[in-house]
């Protein structure tokens, strides 16, 4: 019959072919054990579709589960030779006589299920080589499955740390002050999303483990409804991070179209891939008719950057902190950043910069004729009502109240 297996299942399959064939027996199958019920997540047989890829059973009525319990040995010649086996369903209902059955274990010492392979009738020639060769086997196919595994269970991980807070309304989103580099006058805010501490991971990194899950653009959203909440409470611009896949969706659009969009900043990452910048333009353009500026962010990080800016002309051009910490002791740096700022100034762009830490690298910066800078030189990342209308741009003592 003919199946559309994964590359993994396939792989599996071409084992468990070995094993019917070297043990002149007519059914193999990987199984997973997961305490309550035995998944035969694929199978060869020759025979009508008695069983098949997907086929599950209660896990303590099992062979497997009585080999794995010691109560029957791993090589059965003939079922019958112990009466208990007669009254399970696998042998009751499906016939099986001859048995050889081996767990796979994977590295950390965990028993993922079994390898197993079997007759519909007695088999005197079955021995303890074939147990062996079926070991073999059983490690091979825990080396091919063991990367799904992996990321099955990173992803149960994950939903189990981002469930709880995508149900609750998503992360907090605090604002970072974007100041004027000449004035020290703040002229907008990032609105940046903050994740439980004890997660020990930077924002960036939660979003990628919720494109896993397949949350990205719904934690993306609600990042984007916590922004918006904040415009009634602050002056200036909010710039807000989206990814261009969660921009495609109308739900993203409607919601950027109820904004005050003359005060929305829309940052695309130098990171996020685009695959059509065609349709991206065409998405872009009725919110950008309407007053939204585009900035690119994290130019500098990598080479995407470039072909983003010449493509979608973007209004701002962010600088990466790559580019901006020590820039005020580095030549290579200097070079890059004015570089910038001429291609910022041939299509009309603003220049921010973030990652500021100094008040060495601010005035390097406005010196390279960068318009605007944030960083915790200003501040960190706070609430609304703390945000100021002006920074100063010196180290003196009240300058660093982003270090408290």
């Amino acid at each position: 019959m003919s199946r559309q297996r994964s590359e993994t299942a396939q792989q599996i399959a071409d084992l468990l072919r070995s094993a019917r064939s070297s043990l002149g027996l007519s059914l193999a199958f990987l199984s997973r054990m997961d305490g309550v019920t035995q998944h035969l997540e694929v199978v060869e047989f020759d025979g009508p579709d008695l069983v098949s890829d997907g086929f599950t059973q209660r896990q303590e009525t099992s062979l497997c589960q009585a080999i794995m319990d010691g109560e029957l040995p791993p090589v059965i010649r003939n079922v019958e030779d112990f009466p208990g086996t007669m009254t399970l369903p696998a042998v009751q209902v499906s016939g099986i006589r001859s048995f050889v059955s081996v767990p796979v274990t994977l590295s950390d010492g965990s028993v993922y299920g079994s390898f197993c392979a079997a007759g519909f009738a007695p088999d005197d020639d079955l021995a303890e080589r074939d147990r062996a060769l079926m070991e073999v086997l059983a490690a091979a196919a825990a080396m091919i499955i063991e990367p799904d595994v992996r990321k099955r269970r990173r992803s149960a991980g994950i939903a189990e740390r981002l469930g709880p807070l995508i149900d609750g309304g998503g992360p907090v989103v605090l604002l970072q002050p974007v100041v004027d580099l000449t004035t020290g006058e703040r002229t907008g805010a990032e609105a940046l999303s903050r994740f439980p501490q004890q997660w020990n991971q930077p924002p960036d990194l939660v979003f990628a483990d919720a494109e896993l899950i397949g949350c990205r653009e719904r934690l993306e959203m609600q990042a984007l409804q916590r922004a918006a909440a904040h415009l009634p409470y602050v002056s200036g611009y909010v710039a807000m991070n989206v990814s261009p896949a969660t921009l495609a969706t109308t739900a993203c659009r409607e919601l950027l179209g109820a904004m005050p969009l003359d005060r929305v900043l829309l940052e695309l990452s130098e990171h996020d891939p685009i695959d059509d910048y065609d349709a991206l333009r065409a998405m872009l353009a009725p919110l950008r008719a309407r007053g939204m500026r585009l900035a690119i962010d994290d130019v500098g990080a990598g080479f995407s950057s470039l072909r983003h800016i010449v493509v979608t002309a973007p209004d701002v051009i962010k600088l990466d902190r790559s580019l901006v910490a020590g820039v005020a002791d580095d030549t290579v740096l200097t070079a890059l950043t004015r570089a910038m700022v001429d291609l910022a100034g041939a299509i009309g762009a603003q220049v921010v910069a973030e990652g500021i830490e100094t008040a060495a690298d601010a005035a390097a910066l406005a010196g390279l004729g960068v318009d605007h800078g944030q960083g915790w030189h200003f501040d960190r990342a706070t609430t609304p009502d703390a945000l100021r209308d002006t920074y100063s741009l010196l180290p003196a003592a009240g300058a660093l109240v982003a270090h408290r």
